[in-house]
């Protein structure tokens, strides 16, 4: 099980996680949460990922709000500033996991698998990347500007990243010489999540779950 933590962003404000540890290990990753918040469901992630020897630190990019109302977290998934919570949030948790040295990846889901994106481009100390089925708009990272290694997962039963706009995706990251593995599952939006029984997959849960761990240890 893990911990609450407060952690500096590089302009200096406070912010909350979910912490959990895997005894000296130095490799990190960070969870980013799908727009319900950080729920039970996200800090499992976190107590799976340290059960395998990562650290995994999830920031409440929701200052506390949780919610299981698809309408609810719609309104606030809209207000977050996503780059300002990436540049800020995220990579403040980045450079919290390495002040004792090690390499850091993120990864998250849905809102959070977006964020991850837009966190490829923006943060200079990540070492890797995960995408669960979020793509940022255009205006928000541009992905042919990724640097670091990328692994990709999506549902081939998704109307919010559809199956053109994976392509698209894919494209885009073939076309500018991203180092990346994508992976389409006939499952759909949100099936890593097991808390939703309406769309986990379970079979598809558990090989992405694998492909995740083996790209993370090659990496970290």
């Amino acid at each position: 099980m893990g911990e609450s933590v407060e952690f500096r962003t590089p302009q200096g404000s406070t912010v909350s996680g979910y912490l959990a540890k895997a005894d000296g290990s130095r490799k990190h990753v960070i969870v980013l949460q799908e727009w319900w918040g950080l729920n039970p469901q996200i800090r499992g992630v976190c107590d799976r990922f340290a059960a395998v020897g990562f650290n995994a630190l999830a920031p409440d990019l929701y200052q506390g709000r949780v919610t299981q109302d698809p309408d609810e977290a719609n309104h606030m998934m809209s207000g977050l500033d996503w780059v300002g919570a990436t540049e800020q949030d995220v990579r403040g948790a980045a450079q919290y996991l390495k002040a004792n040295g090690g390499k850091a990846a993120v990864m998250g889901f849905c809102m959070g698998g977006a964020l991850t994106i837009i966190a490829s481009v923006k943060i200079p100390e990540l070492d890797a990347a995960v995408c669960f089925y979020g793509i940022p708009p255009a205006e928000a990272a541009d992905p042919k500007q990724i640097k670091i290694s990328l692994q990709a997962h999506f549902a081939n039963q998704d109307d919010w990243c559809t199956p053109a706009a994976v392509n698209a995706l894919e494209a885009t990251l073939k076309t500018a010489g991203v180092k990346h593995e994508l992976f389409r599952y006939d499952a759909q939006h949100g099936f890593f999540n097991e808390q939703r029984a309406a769309v986990y997959h379970a079979n598809a849960s558990k090989l992405a779950w694998e492909r995740m761990l083996g790209f993370l240890n090659a990496h970290l």
